[in-house]
């Protein structure tokens, strides 16, 4: 079997707001998808999850579009287990020219759905990553990270940025303004996430947000705004300076929640960080609920958060320098 991993991501700035050109910086974190694949050659397709934040199953398959799953769970969690499995075993066949090739998937993960830490863009990078590797084929990260942006581009019905792909595909902190995407320097990060064990609607708060911004011209105003935080918050990030990260973090969640994609369980996090001292807390990712962010080199925001109401867990997150990673 052809093992990859791939790690998840936190946003420092711009969520959202990426989605219209604006510029965002997330980084990626030591947690991460691993995923396994293994050619078979009746063309079928078997997928073992584990450690989704669901109870892990198997479901099996055949290529055909009409030819659904046969498994005694929900269709919304076998959807959340396969789409993005089926569009990325997509690419890879796109990739190698193996159009009638199967494969045998396994996905393990400590990265939690839809909430805000990158899991989907993890599990398509490693699977592409994984998939092309079994049959013959190495990408290159730029060729891997493009081909995963396709995958969640396909499934999300067009509202996906490549921020996240990419991140995850390269590691470390990078940049993304509309398919400008780069690698940047940050300083030593010390990040501290919160989880509420919750998930958003990635679609309907996306939806919600071009709504604001069709229907109110300060929507718009408050989505460039963002854009100018980044760019402060690049800055900042050059220059080593984490109070100004943090206190440009503070103004990104505010802005965020403005838009109305906060959550009573994140504003809860996000101030049980800055009571306890965290340089800066906001939401990562599309929000609605899942994790809050902050800077804390101290054990201070973690313990809080430990003790918040609403928080499942709270956890340190290195960075994580090296995006995918090729196991076997």
């Amino acid at each position: 079997m052809t093992l990859s991993s791939a790690p998840g991501k936190v946003y420092l700035f711009g969520e959202h707001a990426v989605v219209y050109g604006e510029p965002a910086v997330p980084c990626a974190i030591e947690r991460r998808a691993r995923v396994g694949v293994e050619p078979r050659e009746d063309g079928k397709l078997r997928v073992h999850a584990e450690d989704l934040s669901l109870d892990g199953f198997t479901v099996e398959y055949g290529a055909a579009a009409d030819d659904r799953p046969d498994v005694d769970v929900s269709e919304s969690l076998v959807t959340a287990a396969t789409q993005y499995v089926d569009s990325a075993i997509e690419q890879v066949r796109d990739a190698t020219g193996e159009d009638d090739v199967g494969f045998d998937v396994t996905i393990e993960s400590d990265i939690p759905l839809g909430a805000g830490l990158g899991s989907s863009a993890a599990v398509a990078v490693a699977a592409i990553d994984a998939g092309t590797r079994a049959v013959g084929t190495t990408l290159e990260s730029g060729e891997l990270a493009e081909r995963a942006y396709r995958t969640e581009y396909d499934v999300q019905e067009g509202q996906a940025s490549r921020a996240d792909t990419f991140c995850s595909a390269t590691g470390g902190a990078v940049r993304v303004e509309g398919d400008d995407c780069r690698s940047i320097e940050a300083p030593d990060l010390p990040i501290v996430v919160g989880f509420d064990g919750g998930a958003g609607d990635t679609g309907e708060l996306v939806a919600g947000v071009r709504t604001l911004r069709e229907e109110y011209a300060f929507a718009a105003d408050t989505v460039e705004a963002i854009g100018d935080v980044v760019r402060n918050g690049e800055e900042a990030l050059a220059d080593g300076d984490l109070a100004e990260v943090g206190r440009l973090m503070d103004f990104n969640h505010g802005l965020l929640s403005a838009l109305g994609v906060s959550s009573r369980s994140l504003d809860s996090m996000v101030w049980a960080a800055r009571d306890a001292g965290a340089i800066g807390a906001k939401l990562t990712g599309a929000g609605g609920g899942g994790c809050i962010v902050a800077l804390d080199p101290t054990p201070e925001t973690e313990t809080a958060l430990s003790f918040t109401p609403g928080c499942e867990e709270a956890f340190r997150a290195e960075l994580a320098e090296t995006g995918v990673k090729r196991l076997e």
